[in-house]
């Protein structure tokens, strides 16, 4: 019978596949390759006896079928999660796995430092650490915390602000004594971000103050740090990362300072889901991270912040 057929894995490769669009885009998003998915999906339809996506160069579309089964789907997704999110409720110590989302460069000077003493006191834990842009979906399940400098504002989810991080302006040593105190803007090469972060407060900041084209572009933060450390110029840097990357902020001149008064500053934001609050072993690594990065502030949940 159909019913005895069909597994939850049967289920999510149909999801992946709705939302990826691409056979390839769906196998990364589940972990294997493309002619796995095509192989279980040549599969799921014989036993359905229907075609649930049409093929061609450009990728996959949902045909009828698919489209009535698509809300089915994400409802069994929904309870899958609550029975999850129930069972892991069940912990009762600090043990396991821990997959936290965050930022290259925080990952480096703020988390990073702290892995020593969380596992001196919670030896049984295991942490996955995924430094990247892309934002995990946390009420998926695609992470247990994050570390943000975007509030959320959606989803079941439990935060508390962590802390401010201003953005200064820092050079390696030797160009940093060498310009002070920095007059104009035009005094150094500027290092600064591509066209695709040009909305960023801080690329606003350096397109508002600085009219020279950036001698170094690049979205990547650890690749501007890169440039700058090896002193080909300036740019604008998260404060905790000046002494973390051995660098030193600018001395500036009187006509600058107003300036840099305007230079913006970061919110972060430690984000889990509601059902994971009080498991132990997240419990643990929120503690530590609210212990050693935040300020002082009570947690919120999401529904009380709007």
């Amino acid at each position: 019978m159909l019913r005895e057929s069909l597994q939850w894995d049967d289920v999510k490769l149909f999801l992946a596949l709705c939302r990826a669009k691409t056979v390839g885009a769906a196998g990364r998003a589940l972990g294997v390759d493309a002619s796995t998915v095509s192989r279980r999906l040549a599969a799921l339809e014989e036993t359905m006896a229907t075609t649930l996506f049409d093929r061609s160069r450009d990728g996959i579309a949902a045909t009828k079928a698919a489209e009535d089964l698509l809300p089915v789907a994400e409802e069994i997704e929904a309870m899958m999660l609550r029975f999850t999110n129930a069972a892991e409720g069940l912990e009762r110590e600090a043990a396991g796995l821990v997959r936290i989302t965050c930022p290259p460069d925080l990952v480096d000077v703020l988390v990073a430092p702290l892995l020593r003493d969380l596992f001196a006191r919670h030896p049984a834990l295991r942490l996955e650490l995924e430094s990247g842009e892309a934002l995990l979906d946390l009420t998926r399940r695609e992470a247990d915390l994050a570390v943000r400098t975007v509030r959320p504002v959606r989803g079941d989810l439990f935060m508390t602000r962590l802390r401010s991080v201003s953005w200064v302006v820092a050079a390696a040593p030797k160009l940093a004594r060498s310009l002070a105190p920095m007059r104009a803007w035009s005094d150094a090469s500027w290092i600064g971000w591509g066209e695709r972060l040009a909305h960023i407060p801080p690329a606003r900041w350096l397109a508002k103050h600085v009219r020279d084209e950036p001698i170094v572009r690049s979205d990547s933060l650890l690749v501007q740090i890169a440039a700058i450390t090896s002193g080909v110029g300036v740019g604008l840097v998260p404060e905790p990362s000046v002494k973390h990357y051995g660098l030193e902020r600018v001395k500036l001149g009187a006509a600058l300072r107003d300036d840099a008064l305007a230079c913006p500053s970061d919110e972060l934001f430690l984000i889990t889901h509601r059902a994971l609050r009080d498991v132990p072993r997240v419990r643990a690594v929120w503690d530590m991270l609210v212990e050693r990065i935040g300020e002082r502030g009570r947690s919120s949940s999401l529904a009380a912040l709007r």
